[in-house]
């Protein structure tokens, strides 16, 4: 029996509003999407959505409290918190340079933090 679930799009400008049908676990066909990357983005963020995480750690010793980091690839959006419960821990001492690795391997996804910002 198949059933029907609908998702925006968020890879292009154009905000598609797509239908999907799924056969239990599986899509197996989406509608609505204006290009191409539409279908691949709606199996992937039914089957296993993913994010980027942008967030903040803290710093001491730079003229901001707070360093801008973020995960070098995509992560599960269902382990977003542990993430960010393992990043409130993390404290880093000036100087920090942009793309410095501040925490490794997060939350055991083999993903890494980056700092976005260098801070001395």
């Amino acid at each position: 029996m198949s059933t029907t679930a609908n998702l925006t799009c968020i890879l292009c400008p154009m905000s598609c509003n797509l239908e999907l049908v799924l056969d239990g676990n599986r899509v197996v066909q989406v509608s609505g999407n204006s290009c191409k990357l539409g279908p691949a983005y709606a199996e992937k963020e039914f089957i296993n959505p993913t994010r980027v995480l942008t967030t903040t750690v803290k710093i001491e010793g730079a003229r901001v409290s707070r360093l801008p980091v973020k995960t070098d690839g995509e992560i599960p959006k269902s382990i977003l918190f542990d993430c960010m419960r393992e990043l409130s821990e993390v404290k880093m001492k000036a100087p920090v340079k942009n793309g410095e690795i501040i925490l490794k391997n997060v939350a055991g996804t083999g993903v890494n933090v980056v700092a976005t910002r260098s801070l001395t």
